[in-house]
């Protein structure tokens, strides 16, 4: 609180923020943010099918295969923590739009590709934009959400990455398999981002806190009347049902300090084995369909039928988070993943699997596992101080990010550790223990429902 000039106690900027209904100002910004999250889902589901297609066309060998899908995650390594001490510094909005440009340009530039190496190096760059884009966007809209739906603001966030995946399925299923190498076709749709990076840079308003942080209280102040002044889309919100009053105060100077060493620990736990199980599924869905003999394109119809239940798994979490909380949703999300995966092993094992089965297994990873994802989202912006906020989730984004490299290679060393019988099976437990790993490092995690970000 500060004083005005009545002697009483005026609210600050962020407690006037926290107070505000969901308005419009808060709806140009979610799905401006949305959109580019979307497009950065759609990038990185582009590359599965790729994988798939590639195999065909280059006659490539799975530990090649498994190269080039897991060098944009060293990317995505890199980016992570890079973007997010740069957004610390140089602001949410402007790295925002930079990271739009630089992934943009390179996926672009992957369609060219005239040999696997160039590919790769491609790949490797578009990571980087990757990466350092995804915790950037959720911090900022954390800063600005209504802490009544500040969960919930951020599961919407994260369900952009179930639109942009579904429409990197819907590009492979009709552009891939409808032209010759028709992978680069499918690549060039990439470069959209570059376009929209305009958009982010302009259109969207920058971190009050961060403006704050930073001595900029005029903009601060216009920003936050900004918001106040626009129309209300939703007047009255379900509070949470415990609402925790006043401002957590952490005085660390680092994500390691005393006060934030153990919820660091946790979730970078948590990102990791989220990581480890998602994109090691996913990132070869196409590609292990096809080795149980359906057709290129019957494989990715049914991956594009099992991404749809991403949806509903975003929209359950996101109506969860506000009443179950952060830890429980999360946990039972990770818990329902690891059923999902476990059950995909065992029909998958079958020589010749039914398609409803697969595609009924397929769908409970799918809808579990982004839900799981919604949550931890929604989590970290929440964990720590404005100064050390976007170099806290970005580091843990970039921990997890080791995962999302290990876990495309690890694939076929998985498989070939159950053979041709129980290879699946055993692919796909491995990912069921580490989402039991992530639900267990979920209780070390601090509640924050109906908390105010900390200062």
């Amino acid at each position: 609180m500060t004083t005005d000039t009545g002697g009483a106690l005026a609210p600050t900027r962020a407690e006037r923020l926290d107070r505000l209904p969901y308005t419009r100002q808060h709806h140009r910004l979610l799905v401006g943010s949305g959109l580019g999250w979307a497009l950065d889902a759609m990038d990185v589901g582009l590359i599965s099918f790729v994988m798939a297609a590639l195999a065909l066309e280059w006659h490539l060998a799975a530990p090649t295969l498994s190269l080039i899908g897991s060098i944009g995650f060293v990317g995505m390594t890199i980016g992570a923590g890079v973007g997010g001490l740069m957004a610390d510094r140089l602001g949410r909005r402007r790295v925002f739009a930079l990271t739009l440009l630089v992934y943009g340009l390179a996926t672009g530039a992957a369609a060219l590709s005239w040999s696997v190496a160039a590919l790769i190096v491609f790949r490797f760059v578009v990571g980087l934009g990757l990466g350092a884009e995804l915790p950037v966007a959720s911090t900022l809209v954390s800063e600005y959400a209504p802490r009544r739906i500040r969960g919930r603001m951020v599961v919407f966030l994260e369900a952009f990455w179930a639109v942009g995946w579904i429409l990197a399925a819907l590009i492979g299923y009709f552009v891939i398999p409808a032209f010759p190498s028709g992978w680069r076709w499918a690549l060039a749709v990439g470069i959209v981002p570059t376009l929209y990076a305009v958009v982010v840079r302009y259109g969207l308003p920058e971190s009050v806190r961060f403006l704050e942080a930073k001595g900029r209280t005029d903009e601060a102040e216009e920003a936050v009347r900004r918001f106040e002044s626009s129309p209300p889309i939703l007047r009255r919100v379900r509070a949470p049902r415990e609402v925790v009053t006043g401002v957590e105060d952490i005085r660390a100077t680092s994500i390691w300090a005393r006060p934030l060493a153990r919820r660091t620990a946790a979730l970078w736990i948590v990102w990791f084995t989220i990581n480890l199980s998602y994109y090691g599924a996913f990132t070869w869905l196409p590609t292990l369909l096809l080795g149980r003999g359906f057709t290129l394109t019957r494989s990715f119809e049914y991956v594009l039928l099992i991404t749809l239940a991403q949806l509903p798994g975003y929209l359950a979490a996101a109506w969860l988070i506000e009443r179950w909380g952060r830890r429980l949703t999360l946990a039972v999300f990770l818990l329902g993943s690891a059923a999902g995966a476990v059950a995909f092993g065992l029909v998958s094992t079958v020589g010749h699997p039914a398609v409803g089965a697969v595609l009924g297994a397929g769908a409970a990873l799918s809808f579990f596992n982004l839900g799981a994802w919604g949550a931890l989202y929604a989590i970290g912006p929440e964990l720590y101080p404005t100064r050390l906020r976007g170099t806290g989730t970005g580091a843990a984004a970039a921990f997890g990010r080791i995962a999302s490299i290990l876990a495309p290679l690890s694939v076929p060393v998985f498989l070939a550790w159950g053979g041709s019988a129980n290879g699946y099976l055993v692919t796909f437990s491995v990912f069921g223990v580490a989402f039991l790993v992530g639900a267990a490092a979920t209780l070390l995690l601090p509640e924050q429902r109906g908390r105010t970000l900390a200062r």
